[in-house]
């Protein structure tokens, strides 16, 4: 069963209202990345790393679309920035990191009505973002100043 094993622990970057840093490590077991011919019990487990730095869900600023969408499904939007990077563990193809998402909304428990437009959304619009970050990156030269610890519990 797909679940998130730890909280979700980010910080608002001062600098950039709609940049958050991944303040402690954030593990994620998914069904659809086990290796079927895998006895490995850890199998399937997706290990983010603290320092992750992550805008949420991409929701447009319109206001029917952030209403319905908008600050919804954070735990799934930071392992979907993190499967976006060229250099995630494990790499997987676009189409599996959206799959991933999807899945990730469903094990936090978002209906239908949430999941499928948010991933008809990446599905169409992640292409520009896709492989083109390392989990080392950061804005700017300097990171900005992140402050403001929020916690969501898994």
């Amino acid at each position: 069963m797909s679940k998130f094993l730890s909280d979700l622990v980010i910080r608002e970057c001062q600098s950039d209202e709609n940049l958050w840093q991944l303040d402690d490590d954030l593990n994620y077991l998914s069904d659809l990345l086990k290796d079927p011919l895998s006895s490995s019990s850890i199998s399937g487990i997706v290990h983010i790393p603290a320092g992750l730095y992550t805008d949420l869900a991409s929701v447009p600023r319109v206001p029917f679309i952030y209403e319905s969408w908008g600050n919804r499904a954070h735990r799934a939007a930071v392992l979907h920035d993190y499967l976006y990077r060229n250099d995630s563990t494990p790499v997987v193809s676009y189409s599996m990191a959206n799959a991933v998402f999807r899945e990730a909304m469903e094990a936090t428990g978002a209906g239908w009505k949430i999941r499928w437009p948010m991933w008809t959304g990446v599905f169409l619009g992640g292409w520009t973002s896709y492989h083109k970050k390392n989990v080392a990156w950061h804005p700017g030269d300097d990171p900005p100043v992140c402050g403001n610890l929020i916690k969501i519990e898994a």
